[in-house]
């Protein structure tokens, strides 16, 4: 690790939590430098939804380039985007009677989430923007004013202004419709919250601690935007592309959102970001939001291929029935460390086991990477074990990796009442 200690930023992350070189990678597994497989629970924090190198990617990319296709075209016609465009209708949108336009922003999530913000207050003439408690959308200035978590906000260089935050969907514990509160909000004149011209949510937050809304919480903003004439935006870009079951991760709900973001797992490991909008909302005059990598052709190739996915519902119900395999696992797990106070939360492959010990979630990570098994953290006190594993991963695969999980936390359990024995031995 001396290279990138002694060269790299001291603003990487991830390096710290899983300090190894990592050589190759295939499906669910990752290999480092020294041949030790670790299995991946953490998918690149869920852009690797159908796995590493997955086959179907890795012939079609080999091919494209062995012919010299388009490798960088701006926002010009290639054949790469024409054949991306033509499937993600016919697989996606057509058949779920969705209409919408297609914007290429950008090649990372923010950027997506940028150009909606951009867009929602050009069309509207308005600048306020509701989001939510425990939210996050991104890092650049306009994402990082609707993202909530205070250790990505900074007085020094955000702006804080335009942006009114509500209690997200059990904010306030089952007992408080969050949806009613916001409403009232809107209604009062006097609540010194302006008008927006759109709210932005995610139907689960998953960088926030596995927060799920339900379908009706869902609806009843949807129907609080019809109301007072504001538009929905849904950023669908880490729990999107299959991850809750459904290629969007609102489909159960009924929702129509005006806009849609996407990134992560829509460009099979390239990068990818778009924005869905309304054709209504396409206003935007030639070049008025642009940028140098807007639309990766080799992405749309990688795409173009994954969308099969989509043809048929088989990865939807093995999605369900990974997720049955996880809860359960995880529920057995929690009843069996009763003293953690573990709570199991989530939907389809994002699911979160949550801590409320300071640091034992940080201290299982750690364990499960020194016994092969990536996992991330959410929540603002990193307080919730996060799982993320691709959608594709074998279920053995799976089973291994939640008893990596088991046997970490009776790991770290062990080590933590040895600790307290030994302080009360020596006071």
């Amino acid at each position: 690790m001396k290279t990138f200690k002694q060269h790299e930023s001291q603003v990487r992350s991830y390096v710290r939590s899983f300090p190894a070189v990592f050589e190759k990678a295939k499906g669910s597994i990752l290999c480092d430098e020294q041949g030790k497989e670790y299995i991946d629970f953490f998918a690149g924090a869920g852009t690797l939804n159908y796995g590493h190198n997955n086959p179907l990617v890795s012939k079609a990319l080999g091919d494209y380039i062995n012919k010299d296709g388009i490798i960088h075209g701006l926002d010009k016609a290639t054949t790469a985007k024409k054949q991306f465009l033509d499937q993600f209708y016919d697989t996606i949108l057509q058949p779920r009677h969705m209409e919408y336009k297609i914007q290429f922003t950008g090649p990372t999530g923010t950027n997506a989430v940028e150009s909606a913000l951009k867009l929602v207050r050009m069309v509207k003439g308005r600048s306020n923007v509701i989001s939510f408690t425990n939210a996050f959308h991104g890092l650049t200035m306009g994402s990082m004013a609707v993202t909530a978590n205070a250790f990505y906000r900074d007085e020094a260089f955000i702006n804080r202004t335009n942006v009114s935050f509500m209690p997200f969907d059990g904010y306030f514990g089952e007992e408080v419709n969050t949806a009613e509160y916001l409403r009232t909000f809107l209604e009062d004149q006097s609540s010194g919250v302006d008008l927006p011209a759109a709210i932005i949510l995610e139907t689960i937050q998953a960088e926030g601690g596995i927060n799920v809304a339900s379908d009706k919480w869902l609806q009843d903003i949807e129907q609080i935007c019809r109301d007072f004439d504001i538009l929905l935006i849904v950023d669908d870009i880490q729990v999107g592309n299959g991850r809750t079951g459904t290629f969007f991760s609102f489909e159960n709900a009924g929702i129509n959102p005006d806009i849609i973001t996407l990134s992560k797992s829509i460009g099979g490991g390239l990068p990818l970001s778009m924005v869905l909008l309304k054709g209504e909302l396409d206003q935007w005059k030639p070049g008025e939001h642009t940028g140098t990598f807007r639309g990766n052709n080799l992405a749309f190739v990688a795409s173009r291929e994954l969308l099969s996915y989509w043809e048929n519902d088989s990865l939807s119900q093995t999605v369900q029935n990974k997720e049955k395999i996880i809860k359960e696992r995880l529920n057995e797990i929690s009843n069996k460390f009763p003293t953690i106070d573990s709570k199991v939360r989530g939907k389809g492959m994002i699911c979160g086991l949550k801590v409320p010990l300071r640091g034992f979630c940080g201290d299982i990570s750690e364990e499960a990477f020194s016994r092969g098994l990536l996992i991330e953290l959410a929540g603002a006190q990193d307080d919730v074990l996060k799982l993320l594993p691709p959608l594709t991963i074998e279920n053995d695969l799976l089973q291994e990796g939640l008893q990596i999980i088991e046997d970490s936390i009776a790991s770290v359990l062990e080590r933590r009442e040895a600790m307290v024995e030994g302080l009360n031995h020596d006071s």
